[in-house]
């Protein structure tokens, strides 16, 4: 592999790309691979979400919270202090660090014995994925000069939908192996009877899913910190742009403040990945509850195929947003409102439809519109601040983002779900009969035939309704994207060369 020509300690060129191109693409390809783990990682849980809320007797609104809040929060928390490291030291050993943190969390989420267990295992996964994106984001824009950043952070944030593709990919079908097929795997290792001393019980192979994908992370960590370079910083900025090591983050915060842009884009951000965060952790159990698609089944024909469709919506939005920028400097702020809006009709259809190619096509279209604005938020975010400040700055968008989009979605999706259960009951006249308790129960035998009816519809009717309830967050999430447009021009600082 080559190695870039420049060492780190080397004074900034300015205006220029960072090392060679061949290089720069092993860089570039090595962070979307980075950032494609961490939604692997994080995004597994929503895979196997069925099992686990069967296994541990879990309410939407517990899974929701599992899914959500304690998660983003200690992400948020733990990415503003990791990003203020990436802004003094080795960025890459950071990674490298938080990488193989997280990825052993994952595994450990497999071993789980309780939903408090299996909660702090998430907690982990939190702290380690914290210290992924700010020091990426900080690290691309040293190697790629402001004209190619759009493109190159759209290629990055591909690994969002390419680790969903690659969760459900893979995931899935794990979790879908027979309990003798783990079994025999294990005593291939020298310990076949790890299931039968941690007490697992039956249908384990989701905890299997986690410690597949989660252990091969230290492996990606070991060759990501002695095969990247870590570049100079400030490298690609055109001539004349100061260039301060140091940022603290009241000094970031200051800076940010006067920048209104990065505000409103943050708050549309952050209402996306709200719907984004609901809607990737409760698809698979909707579909399975309407229409009885086991979890390997829902991830290979729906998974997959939604999750490379969104990341050629992120390639495209990064795209469109460098071919229009010459022509309309504000393109990278509009063009997400214009995607949103496409979003919303075509998600809710698709969610009516039956199972089919149909559904496919109608679902997929709304996902590409709906994550062609993940370039746009990199792209922004970093680009209103000096390039002291830009892990920091990425830090906040991440701390927001993590607080409303992945904090609240899943929460949101939870208890709306297990409202609208609640009231399709009491529309089908056995609410003095049937609670949600009752129909979420593994057994419904004691019931009447009219009751288990009810209550599997109601089980799998009031997750879509509160799905597609989810989605009109999307419309004040444009007002955001098209305020942030107004202002984009005046709070650039990273003018295209």
């Amino acid at each position: 592999m080559a190695v870039a020509p420049a060492t780190a300690g080397d004074a900034p060129a300015g205006g220029q790309n960072y090392g060679t191109r061949s290089y720069r693409g092993y860089v570039l390809l090595s962070l979307t691979l980075v950032y494609t783990l961490n939604f692997i990682d994080r995004n597994l849980l929503g895979v196997v979400a069925q099992p686990i809320i069967a296994e541990f007797g879990l309410t939407d609104t517990e899974y929701g919270f599992l899914n959500g809040p304690p998660f983003a929060l200690f992400y948020a928390l733990m990415g503003i202090p990791i990003a203020i490291a990436a802004d003094r030291y080795n960025r890459v050993v950071i990674m490298a660090l938080c990488i193989a943190i997280w990825s052993l969390m994952t595994a450990l989420c497999g071993f789980a014995s309780s939903f408090v267990f299996l909660l702090i295992a998430r907690v982990g996964v939190a702290i380690g994925e914290a210290g992924g994106t700010p020091p990426s984001n900080s690290i691309i824009a040293d190697y790629f000069k402001p004209k190619s950043r759009a493109n190159a952070l759209g290629i990055f944030a591909m690994g969002v939908t390419l680790g969903g593709a690659l969760a459900n990919a893979f995931g899935g079908p794990i979790a879908g192996l027979t309990d003798e097929t783990v079994v025999g795997f294990f005593s291939s290792i020298g310990v076949g009877d790890i299931h039968e001393q941690l007490g697992w019980g039956q249908n384990f192979g989701w905890r299997f899913a986690f410690i597949a994908l989660g252990l091969p992370g230290v492996i990606i960590a070991l060759v990501l910190l002695f095969t990247v370079k870590e570049p100079p910083r400030g490298f690609s900025d055109p001539p004349g742009v100061q260039r301060v090591q140091k940022a603290s983050i009241t000094e970031t915060l200051k800076e940010l403040g006067s920048k209104p842009t990065f505000w409103t884009m943050s708050l549309g951000a952050a209402l996306v990945a709200l719907v984004g965060y609901g809607l990737f952790g409760f698809q698979a159990p909707m579909m399975q509850r309407l229409h009885g698609m086991s979890p390997g089944t829902f991830a290979l024909q729906y998974g997959v195929p939604l999750s490379l469709i969104s990341a050629v919506g992120t390639f495209a939005g990064g795209y469109l947003a460098e071919q229009l920028s010459p022509r309309s400097p504000t393109a990278v702020a509009w063009l997400p409102a214009v995607g949103l809006g496409l979003a919303i009709p075509l998600y809710i259809w698709g969610f009516y439809l039956e199972p089919g190619t149909m559904q496919l096509v109608v679902w997929g279209a709304g996902a590409a519109a709906h994550y062609s604005y993940l370039g746009a938020q990199y792209t922004i975010g970093q680009g209103v601040v000096s390039q002291r400040s830009r892990a920091s700055a990425i830090a906040i968008l991440l701390f927001i983002i993590a607080l409303i989009g992945n904090g609240l979605g899943p929460q949101i999706v939870g208890i709306l779900s297990d409202m609208f259960m609640k009231m399709q009951i009491d529309a089908a006249g056995m609410g003095d009969v049937l609670t949600t308790t009752i129909c979420r129960g593994r057994d419904l035998s004691a019931l009447s035939e009219a009751q288990q009816a009810v209550c599997v519809s109601a089980y799998g009717e009031g997750l879509r309704q509160s799905m597609a309830a989810t989605v009109l967050f999307f419309i004040p999430a444009a007002a955001f994207y098209l305020l942030a447009a107004l202002t984009l021009k005046k709070d650039m600082v990273a003018k295209p060369i």
